[in-house]
C-alpha cells in the first residue's frame, strides 16, 4: 500500500460516492468550500497497484496562539470491501498524517469515522461529537405510497395542511440570502443552537455557481413561502447515492400552517424523483435537540449509528492545554 496526494476531482468524488450511503463531507467540493471558509485542505489517498482503498479530506483549522488542527469530516471514507484491512490502511494514513502535522503545526486531528476503530498505535481519545453520532435516513428506492404510508400520522396531517393553507415551495438562489439569514438567526435565538459566521453560508450557497457551474446541484436552497414571505427555509446537500438535510430555519410568526413539513416532503421527493437512494435527515438525540428529533421521526426512516468523533494527538502538552480552555469557555 502506499500513500498519495489526491489532485483529480473525478478520481476522488468517483471514490466517495460509489460507496453506500455517500458522505458529502467528502466530496471535493466541499473541500474546495473550505479553502475559502477556513484554511488549507489536504487530500490523501491509499491506494495498491493503482486502486484506491482509502480517501481522506482534511481540513486545517486555525487555534489561537499561532496553533492549528486537523479536521476530517466523516471521514476518512474506506472501501466497503476493504474494511478487513481497515487497521493496515488506516496506519499508513495516519503515518502520513502525523508527518503532515510536523510541517503545519497541527496539535491533532479530529475525525468522524463512519467504521468502529480497531486497536491502533496511535494516541487517540474520544471527544465530543462534531458531526451527530446518530441519524436518520429514508430508503428512497421504496415506493412513494410506502414513503408517505411509513410517516407518523400527524406529520402526515401537518403536510395536507399546509398543502390546503397554500404553503408554496420553490428553490431559490443567493437573492433570498438576506431573508434566510434572518430566518436562521431567529431560529437559532429561539432555539439556543449556534450558528456558523455569515460568511459560512454565503460561501456555501454559492457552490453551485462557483468554478463555471461545477459543484452544479450539490447545494441547493429550498423556501417556504406563505402570503409572500419565507417562513421556513432547509439547505440540502445532493451527492453521490444520497440527498442531505443539512439546515433548517423557520420563523416564529405562522407556526400554524406546517410549513417544515411540507418543504421536507418536497424535498424528500425532489430527492426521489432525480434518483438518489437515500434521505439523510442528519443527526438526532431526544436528549439535546426533542423538537426536532421528534420532527424527523416523524418522516420515518432507519437510525444509524456512528462511533463519534476522535482525537488523533500528535502534541499531548499542547493538547491537555486546548482542553482546559475548551472547557472554560464551555462554561460562560
Amino acid at each position: 500500500m502506499q500513500i498519495i496526494n489526491l489532485d483529480n476531482k473525478e478520481q476522488l468524488n468517483n471514490f466517495v460516492s460509489s460507496q453506500k450511503h455517500s458522505q458529502f463531507l467528502q466530496a471535493w467540493q466541499w473541500g474546495e468550500f473550505h479553502k475559502i471558509v477556513s484554511n488549507n485542505v489536504f487530500r490523501l489517498g491509499v491506494h495498491k497497484e493503482g486502486e484506491l482503498m482509502a480517501v481522506a479530506t482534511i481540513i486545517k483549522k486555525v487555534l489561537p496562539m499561532g496553533k492549528f488542527y486537523f479536521y476530517c469530516p466523516r471521514g476518512p471514507i474506506v472501501n466497503q470491501s476493504q474494511l478487513d484491512h481497515l487497521e493496515q490502511i488506516l496506519d499508513i494514513l495516519f503515518i502520513r498524517v502525523r508527518a503532515l502535522a510536523q510541517e503545519q503545526n497541527a496539535m491533532f486531528l479530529r475525525f468522524d469515522p463512519i467504521f468502529a476503530l480497531p486497536e491502533l498505535n496511535f494516541v487517540i481519545e474520544q471527544t465530543i461529537d462534531v458531526q451527530p453520532s446518530q441519524t436518520l435516513v429514508l430508503n428512497l428506492k421504496k415506493e412513494e405510497e410506502d414513503l408517505l404510508k411509513a410517516m407518523h400520522q400527524k406529520t402526515r396531517y401537518n403536510i395536507r395542511l399546509a398543502e390546503k393553507k397554500g404553503v408554496k415551495i420553490c428553490e431559490a438562489g443567493e437573492e433570498h440570502f438576506d431573508e434566510f439569514w434572518q430566518l436562521l438567526s431567529e431560529t437559532s435565538d429561539r432555539d439556543k443552537f449556534r450558528t456558523h459566521g455569515i460568511n459560512y453560508y454565503q460561501e456555501m450557497l454559492k457552490l453551485g455557481h462557483r468554478n463555471g457551474g461545477a459543484g452544479k446541484d450539490f447545494v441547493k436552497l429550498y423556501i417556504a413561502q406563505y402570503r409572500k414571505k419565507m417562513i421556513a427555509a432547509n439547505i440540502v446537500s445532493f451527492f453521490g447515492d444520497t440527498v442531505t438535510y443539512m439546515h433548517g430555519a423557520s420563523a416564529r410568526d405562522e407556526r400554524n400552517v406546517m410549513a417544515p413539513y411540507l418543504l421536507q416532503r418536497h424535498t424528500i421527493q425532489q430527492a426521489k424523483e432525480s434518483g438518489f437512494k437515500y434521505y439523510d435527515l442528519y443527526g438526532i438525540d431526544e436528549e439535546k435537540w426533542p423538537g426536532v428529533t421528534k420532527f424527523k421521526k416523524g418522516f420515518s426512516g432507519k437510525t444509524i449509528n456512528y462511533p463519534g468523533t476522535f482525537d488523533f494527538i500528535f502534541d499531548q502538552n499542547w493538547y491537555n492545554v486546548y482542553k482546559m480552555v475548551r472547557k472554560v469557555r464551555r462554561t460562560f
